[in-house]
C-alpha cells in the first residue's frame, strides 16, 4: 500500500513563502498604510536578458502582468491612490523597435483591463498623464479610452505617468499658474506675490491626490530619475533589487512594512 508522498522540496518552498506572506499581510495590516503609493518598475530589459527569453518584449509583457497583480495587492490594503512610471520623456529616445514593444504592451493591457473587467472589479479609474502628445495615436488613444471607460470609478485612482518627466511637470504647473494670471490680468507684482507652492500645487498632474507616502524602485537603482520631483519631497522611499517582472508580493509587503516603521516628520 502506498503512504503519502513526501513532500518536495518545491512544495515545502511555496508552503513556507504562503507561511510568510501570510505573515507579513497580518503584521502590516496593524499599522497606517500609505494612502499614495508611487512606482517606478524598473528592470525589465535585464530581467528578459538574464531569464533567456526570445525579446526584450516579452519582459515587458511579463511586467504588465505583474502591475496587474501589484494593482490588487493595492487594492487589498485599501491603498487609494497608486502611480505608475511607465515611460519617460528620455525613454521616448531609445531604439524605435523597443519603445513600440512598450507602446504594444500598453495599448494590449488597457483594452484587456476593460474588456477582461479588471478595472471594473478594483473599482480603479484610470488618468494618463504626461506629455501625452507625443505618443503615437494608437497608444494615445488607447490611454484615452481607458480614462473614459473608468471616469466613474472611485475607489481606487491609478495615474499612468507615459512620456513623463518631473521638471516637466513643474514647468507645465508654472506655465498653468502664469497662463490663469495673464487672463485675469494681474500685475507683475500680483504675480509675483502669488507664486507659492500651494498655487504650483494646483497646477500638478497630480493636483487632486495626496503626496505619495511610499515610492518603490525596482531592479537596484537607488534614485528618482525625476519622478514625482515636487510631489515627492516628503516620501519614504524603498529600494528593491529584484527587477520588476519577478517583484513578488512578500517584497511588496516588505516595502509597505519598512515604510510603517519609519518616522516621518514632514521638515519638522
Amino acid at each position: 500500500m502506498g503512504g503519502a508522498q513526501a513532500p518536495t522540496p518545491l512544495m515545502l518552498k511555496r508552503f513556507l513563502y504562503r507561511l510568510y506572506e501570510r505573515q507579513l499581510l497580518s503584521e502590516v495590516f496593524r499599522r497606517p498604510l500609505p494612502r499614495h503609493l508611487g512606482l517606478i518598475q524598473d528592470g525589465h530589459r535585464r530581467y528578459a536578458r538574464e531569464a533567456g527569453l526570445a525579446s526584450l518584449a516579452e519582459g515587458y509583457r511579463i511586467g504588465a502582468e505583474k502591475t496587474e497583480e501589484l494593482l490588487a495587492w493595492c487594492a487589498e490594503l485599501g491603498i487609494s491612490t497608486v502611480t505608475l512610471w511607465w515611460l519617460s520623456t528620455e525613454n521616448l529616445a531609445r531604439q524605435p523597435d523597443e519603445i513600440n514593444d512598450v507602446l504594444r504592451v500598453i495599448e494590449e493591457k488597457m483594452a484587456e483591463w476593460i474588456r477582461g473587467g479588471l478595472v471594473q472589479r478594483l473599482g480603479m479609474r484610470v488618468r494618463p498623464i504626461g506629455l501625452l502628445d507625443l505618443l503615437p495615436v494608437g497608444a494615445l488613444n488607447a490611454l484615452r479610452a481607458a480614462e473614459g471607460a473608468t471616469r466613474g470609478h472611485d475607489r481606487m485612482l491609478l495615474n499612468v505617468a507615459v512620456g513623463y518627466g518631473g521638471r516637466q511637470e513643474i514647468v507645465d504647473a508654472v506655465k498653468g499658474h502664469l497662463r490663469d494670471c495673464f487672463a485675469r490680468g494681474e500685475r507683475p507684482e500680483e504675480i509675483l506675490g502669488g507664486l507659492t507652492p500651494d498655487a504650483v500645487d494646483k497646477y500638478l498632474y497630480t493636483y487632486d491626490c495626496p503626496d505619495p507616502d511610499l515610492i518603490i524602485r525596482t531592479s537596484g537603482e537607488v534614485r528618482l530619475s525625476g519622478f514625482m520631483l515636487w510631489q515627492s519631497a516628503y516620501s519614504e522611499f524603498y529600494f528593491c533589487d529584484v527587477h520588476w517582472p519577478a517583484f513578488r508580493k512578500i517584497d511588496f509587503l516588505r516595502a509597505i512594512r519598512s515604510y510603517q516603521h519609519r518616522h516621518r516628520r514632514f521638515g519638522r
